[in-house]
């Protein structure tokens, strides 16, 4: 009798000892899960959990929730598991609160024993969009602006998604909408500087300097006066406000250092930074220019007058070559040493082609 019960005893402590290590031999077996793919699958259960409570009228227990809703484990008798749901539910309920989605809690019934929940759609929905011709104006003039910089694609995506609810940008804003040129390649790295408060690293040829020198700024923000584009900010080196000229920055802009890393200050005019700096000390250049070619020297001119541009320089060797590369587009009318000197060098381009 006691030989036959140290022996059931012993099967069940070999069932006992066999079973753990069944357990730890599936956790090693189970494929590890990056933390990308976790955020995909929560992201993808939280859709899927809003998609199911828009699609009913009615109050939905946790249960209910549980077994419709793709991403969280099914019932299976065993108590961890049902605490590792009711977790996982108050946090994705939390999750959609934070988000602003209205999840409401309610019975269905007196007769019900537990809450349920619904999300309602006219509360989800957004509102019909509508601008008045200020607010379209602002809207169609941020479009143009990134038609020729890096949020392109998104821009145009936002006015189709606009188009198709029904509000047109540019017939709300009465058709007149100024010409915005941000085709300026150091565009978007500033914005998206300024934007995260990252500092940038670049070279700049200042006016009437032959050279180029190294700046550390820290980029408070970007605005366009006289059709060129400025970037104010604090130099670092310098330990000053000062506004740079965008077409005069050399080479790459470098952000570096972590995001927020410095404040901008609350009562700053970037219109004032620009505008109220003393005015580049430099020649002026008469130029005429046509059709398309000419685009690149309009963006350094400061007047336009029937295709006749204004510009202000102070390389003329640097201007002679913006002209000399439009072609046929532009021509230079004075003062006279810029029409020789790009006089000399079309005539060399021509003697080395041939």
């Amino acid at each position: 009798m006691t030989s036959r019960v140290a022996t059931e005893n012993s099967g069940d402590e070999a069932q006992a000892t066999d079973q753990p290590a069944g357990r730890a031999a599936t956790r090693r077996g189970r494929p590890r899960i990056s933390f990308e793919d976790m955020a995909a699958r929560r992201a993808e259960r939280l859709v899927n959990l809003v998609i199911c409570l828009l699609s009913t009228r009615q109050f939905l227990t946790a249960e209910r929730i549980r077994d419709a809703v793709p991403g969280y484990e099914p019932a299976d008798g065993d108590p961890r598991t049902d605490e590792a749901f009711k977790r996982m539910f108050e946090r994705d309920k939390a999750e959609l609160r934070d988000l602003g989605v209205p999840l409401e809690t309610g019975r269905n019934s007196v007769f019900d024993a537990e809450d349920g929940y619904r999300i309602t759609r006219r509360e989800y929905e957004l509102p019909a969009i509508e601008f008045d011709p200020a607010e379209a104006a602002a809207v169609g003039l941020a479009a143009r602006l990134w038609q020729s910089a890096a949020l392109g694609t998104p821009a145009r995506s936002a006015l189709i998604k606009l188009r198709a609810g029904g509000t047109d940008v540019e017939a709300a804003s009465g058709g007149v909408l100024p010409h915005v040129d941000a085709s300026d390649p150091s565009l978007p790295t500033f914005l998206e500087a300024a934007r995260h408060a990252r500092a940038v690293r670049f070279d700049y040829l200042k006016s009437g300097s032959g050279q180029a020198e190294r700046r550390d700024v820290e980029p408070w923000g970007v605005l366009s006066w006289r059709r060129r584009w400025y970037v104010v900010g604090f130099d670092r080196a310098r330990e000053d406000v000062r506004s740079f000229r965008l077409s005069r920055v050399q080479g790459d802009v470098t952000p570096y250092g972590k995001p927020d890393a410095f404040e901008r200050p609350e009562k700053v005019d970037l219109l004032d930074a620009v505008a109220g700096r003393p005015p580049d000390e430099g020649r002026v250049a008469r130029i005429r220019v046509t059709g398309n070619g000419g685009a690149q020297l309009r963006r350094y001119a400061s007047s336009d007058e029937d295709g006749v541009l204004t510009v202000t320089y102070s390389d003329l060797s640097w201007l002679a070559r913006a002209v000399a590369s439009a072609g046929s587009s532009a021509r230079a009318l004075d003062p006279p040493e810029l029409v020789e000197a790009v006089r000399s060098r079309l005539v060399a381009i021509a003697g080395g082609a041939q």
